[in-house]
């Protein structure tokens, strides 16, 4: 018989559709709101009412690519760039559309039409998109929304998971379960196997105990008992090659997804694609570069940044330096050495924050170090003036920064400028840092900064340096914005 849906998968699916139905009901409201408005433009310059109508017709090719491109899939709901990527390409693949059809039937006179709704359209719908995730963020906070997942595997390799789910944010999962293979034969059921060990009912990760159910060899029917809609896999069984295909066939009805967690995803993630060859699906990593049109884009987009973000500080810069003055004694900037791409030596700028004698003063406090690895850190430093801290907090001190960006030692996006005494301490896979720019801001500052552990901070650093994208970028920025106003870590 035909698989039946568990009442957990329908709940899922069910708020799935509601969530889906929302986006769809915003995105055509704003579409054809800004497509009249277009119209309203062209027929007050003077256009005919059929060039008005024309506003019509581009609402409505707009709106099918965002149909069409899958903007409103539920693999992309509430987190990461694919959403506000695909809003954007089907902007542009929308407008082309309406060109063309504009030039086949001899439309004039379009690029009216087009300068109002393409930024209007496009401003909108991603605002509506952003607005929708703030509200389904906060839903999630409150424990609606969450997939129940159970996660499959060896002990190391499900703590591994475990522990990068904990430090992912808001990313939808709810982990009510593990099923967990012996770490000395997989394949060996830890529990309720008729080999296996006496049975242990939780495991401790971090803070956090989780409930350990049943042997992995029964996961669809564990699944079903604790009403998981996600299973996580985080390690084969051995001597099982169809393990993987014959659970997706027992998990039909029960389970939305079966996700395969693999070290190697740790980097290299979005490089990763799937190639058939004669049904032998082969695993694709594409080979990161270091130079080239992405590189010459994202130089474009700093210069542009930093000409505007220059022009801006150049008006709070008088009231900060005197601040500064007034608090103590000493120079406004401050200029340190670090280390920039292929360790190349440079001197940042920033804002004073510490009194002039820090360095003297760094040797007594070493032993008071809360620093993670080779950084060196405290959450009360008295060495930093009282103005100081209040720019710390607010990230104000790193505005000078963008001199460098504009000079090209830095990035506004990238990993964090390491002291030269922090380079001689790293080793040969921390050196990867250093394939790029340096940033202002990166994955690290708006996931915590100094609240991160060095581990944590080089996994965040390595997986931008070989997964950066010109959206992550932009959404890094945005989410840097919110975090000054909402400061964590900062000290």
């Amino acid at each position: 018989m035909t698989p039946r849906a568990t009442p957990a998968l329908e709940y899922r699916r069910r708020w799935e559709r509601r969530y889906h139905a929302r986006l769809v009901g915003t995105d055509a409201a704003i579409v054809f709101a800004v497509s009249a408005v277009g119209a309203a433009v062209v027929v007050l310059t003077g256009g005919s009412a059929a060039s008005a109508a024309q506003a019509g017709v581009l609402g409505a090719v707009w709106f099918a690519m965002l149909a069409a491109l899958r903007t409103r899939d539920p693999g992309i709901m509430g987190a990461g760039v694919a959403e506000y990527r695909g809003v954007m390409h089907a902007s542009g693949l929308a407008l082309g559309v309406f060109a063309l059809i504009g030039s086949l039937v001899d439309w004039i006179d379009l690029r009216l039409l087009l300068i109002v709704v393409a930024p209007l359209g496009t401003l909108g719908v991603l605002l509506g998109r952003w607005l929708w995730r703030k509200w389904l963020r906060r839903q999630r906070i409150r424990g609606r929304f969450l997939s129940r997942t159970l996660v499959v595997g060896t002990e190391d390799d499900v703590r591994y998971v475990l522990g990068a789910l904990r430090e992912g944010g808001e990313n939808a999962i709810f982990v009510v379960g593990l099923s967990l293979f012996a770490a000395d034969e997989r394949g060996t059921a830890l529990v309720d196997g008729a080999n296996a060990a006496p049975a242990r009912r939780t495991l401790a990760v971090g803070e956090n105990d989780y409930p350990v159910f049943g042997a992995p060899e029964a996961v669809a029917d564990t699944a079903t008992r604790i009403g998981a809609d996600k299973i996580i896999i985080a390690s084969l069984p051995a001597n099982s090659p169809n393990y993987v295909k014959a659970l997706s066939w027992q998990l039909e009805g029960t389970a939305s997804e079966l996700v395969l967690s693999h070290r190697v995803t740790d980097v290299v993630g979005p490089r990763i694609s799937f190639r058939p060859i004669d049904g032998l699906p082969l695993l694709q990593i594409k080979i990161p570069r270091y130079e080239g049109g992405q590189h010459l884009l994202k130089r474009a987009l700093d210069i542009v940044v930093a000409l505007v973000a220059l022009g801006m500080i150049a008006l709070i810069t008088p009231v900060v330096a005197l601040g500064i003055k007034l608090d103590s004694r000493g120079p406004v900037l401050f200029w340190q050495d670090r280390v920039g791409r292929d360790g190349r030596r440079f001197r940042m700028l920033k804002f004073r924050t510490m009194h002039v004698d820090a360095e003297a003063q760094r040797a007594a406090l070493l032993a008071q170090n809360e620093g993670s690895g080779p950084l060196f850190k405290l959450r009360e430093d008295p060495r930093v003036t009282r103005v100081g801290r209040t720019l710390r907090r607010l990230s104000l001190d790193e505005l000078p920064q963008f001199w460098n960006v504009l000079t090209g030692a830095m990035s506004v996006v990238g990993p964090r400028p390491p002291l030269p005494d922090e380079v001689t301490s790293y080793d040969g896979t921390v050196y990867r840092r250093l394939f790029i720019k340096p940033g202002i801001t990166g994955l690290w500052q708006v996931s915590g900064r100094s609240d991160l552990t060095w581990e944590q901070s080089v996994r965040l650093d390595l997986s931008y340096v070989e997964n950066w994208s010109l959206m992550q970028d932009l959404q890094i920025m945005w989410r840097t914005a919110q975090v000054m106003f909402r400061p964590k870590g900062a000290y």
